[in-house]
């Protein structure tokens, strides 16, 4: 069956780094342009970046562009997400989704959802 399993997510003072990562299996990945969303306690969902299924084209929130990049291995059906620079209001819980097309992906329609994995930014 279709599974997003996230992974790279902790505690990390503000200004540091993190790498997530979320690795697809049970549908062809490289056909599927894929996100990262967050929620934050109290708040919705929001779009973070996207990227295209060749990785040719990608988008981010204003709030993360220039600290975050989005990336993908298709090889090993695995989209990345590099935040630096982070802030306490970064802190949430960060989604991995896949989409058919890159509008349904960064409106938040995909398809496929992961579980989801925690960051917290401490000050």
């Amino acid at each position: 069956q279709v599974q997003l399993a996230e992974s790279g997510g902790g505690l990390v003072q503000a200004g540091g780094s993190l790498r997530l990562s979320c690795a697809a299996s049970g549908f062809t990945f490289s056909n599927y342009a894929m996100g990262w969303f967050r929620q934050a306690p109290g708040k919705e969902r929001e779009f973070v970046a996207a990227i295209t299924w060749r990785g040719s084209g990608t988008y981010y929130a204003e709030s993360v562009k220039g600290r975050f990049t989005i990336s993908r291995d298709n090889t090993k059906s695995t989209v990345y997400l590099r935040m630096n620079s982070l802030k306490p209001e970064d802190t949430a819980v960060y989604y991995c989704c896949a989409g058919n097309m890159i509008m349904t992906v960064t409106t938040g329609n995909s398809s496929h959802w992961g579980q989801g994995t925690q960051v917290t930014v401490s000050s």
